[in-house]
């Protein structure tokens, strides 16, 4: 379509009832539409008016599965309505150039995709391993030039970077491949691009989430070949809405405290000669409880045993939702929280503990919202955000209550998307 067409039609409003449909807040339909308009204008001033098309990648939030993708354990997340959004056009040069919201343009050429030490780290690095992916698995490929332009907050825990990854994607799939490419096979790619060309050794949950969209249930036990459920469960049906608040805690020097993690996990699984906790029976810990705490230390324990209870709160999880028993599903989110605050102890720094930004939040959720919802550590953990499922009566207050301790803005009120990567025009 052209560009100036898709800004004609949506000013015009036709495609308000798409925009309701994926962003799933009629609140949001004003900011959309001026932000799509935006983003198609910044378009063609880079790259000129023309036939075009538009794409959508969500971020994601982990729901169930704290800190058990890397034992081979089983995670429960979702896509959220906070996402990357794309205006791309073919080119014939056999350049990708992609200019991201204030960011320099990004150039590659699709004959050159060598790994090189020096763009680990970088969104060329991104882009090159998500094309890679691509050519090695027989998929075609092409130039393209593109204009994306970002609301999934960055550091945040709901994965800036796995919607990169997906948009990138979903673009190739688009304009190459006829939409043909799976969510899944997407997913896999980009966890490819991240840990190959990018460097860093992350696990497939974030883009699994992000590409597949609603919510997801995956099983790692063979992490080469992950079981994908995609549970279609719409939690605005039941008058709740997914509340993250970020609290403003620094990660700044706790790459110990992470690593600690699945270090002192698969301490506990070597021990019984195995490689991840996944291989592990349950009961042979607990049976060895006394020569492991003398042998690891009482935290490793602990964390072993987060694991074990972990996996199975999250077949809860799915089960509930898939009966549509909502209190049974926000009762064991609750359980995960205090699992990771107690035994998995990843709420705040052993080394820092005068700041406990992520304890104020749970503490002050629990206050405020009593049985309007419930709430837990998000993501990694130590700093960082909360997630909360609030009743949607109570999350303005709830939203008031976070910012006036965290700061303004600091709480956003978000919805569960029903579509991961999508083509959207």
């Amino acid at each position: 379509m052209n560009t100036e067409v898709m800004i004609e039609r949506i000013q015009a409003g036709e495609l308000d009832e798409k925009l309701i449909d994926i962003y799933v807040d009629e609140g949001m339909l004003d900011y959309q539409r001026k932000r799509y308009v935006e983003a198609i204008k910044h378009f063609e001033y880079s790259y000129g008016a023309g036939e075009a098309e538009l794409y959508s990648a969500p971020g994601r939030s982990e729901v169930g599965g704290n800190h058990t993708d890397h034992q081979h354990g089983e995670v429960l997340a979702a896509s959220i309505n906070l996402d990357t959004i794309g205006v791309a056009r073919k080119t014939e040069d056999g350049l990708i150039k992609i200019i991201s919201d204030d960011y320099d343009e990004v150039v590659i050429s699709i004959d050159d995709l060598k790994i090189k030490e020096e763009e680990k780290e970088t969104t060329k690095a991104l882009i090159k391993g998500v094309v890679a992916g691509f050519v090695e698995r027989g998929y075609k490929v092409g130039g393209f030039c593109a204009y994306a332009t970002s609301d999934v907050l960055i550091g945040a825990g709901l994965s800036s970077s796995a919607a990169f990854e997906t948009l990138v994607g979903t673009i190739l799939s688009g304009l190459f491949n006829n939409m043909s490419i799976s969510a899944i096979e997407i997913a896999i790619i980009g966890q490819y691009a991240e840990n190959v060309y990018f460097g860093k050794p992350c696990g497939l949950m974030d883009q699994m989430a992000c590409s597949v969209g609603n919510l997801v249930h995956i099983d790692f036990e063979d992490p080469m070949n992950p079981q994908v459920e995609k549970l279609d469960f719409n939690m605005s049906d039941y008058g709740y809405s997914l509340c993250i608040t970020d609290t403003k805690g620094s990660h700044a020097d706790l790459t110990h405290e992470y690593a600690a993690v699945p270090q002192e996990m698969k301490a506990v699984a070597s021990y019984f000669g195995k490689s991840v906790l996944r291989e592990v029976e349950q009961q042979d810990v607990i049976k060895s409880i006394p020569v492991l705490r003398e042998k690891l230390g009482d935290r490793s324990v602990l964390r072993a045993m987060h694991f074990f209870e972990e996996n199975e709160r999250v077949k809860k999880e799915v089960g509930a939702l898939k009966q549509g028993e909502m209190e049974v599903f926000l009762d064991t989110v609750k359980a995960s929280g205090d699992s990771s605050f107690k035994y998995l102890q990843n709420v705040y720094a052993n080394c820092d503990v005068a700041n406990q930004n992520i304890s104020v939040a749970l503490l002050m959720s629990d206050i405020t919202l009593k049985s309007n919802g419930v709430s837990r550590v998000h993501g990694g953990g130590f700093a960082g955000t909360i997630q909360a499922f609030v009743k949607n009566e109570i999350v303005l207050p709830y939203k008031m209550q976070m910012d006036a301790i965290f700061g303004e803005g600091s709480c956003k009120a978000l919805r569960i998307r029903k579509y991961g990567g999508i083509k959207v025009i």
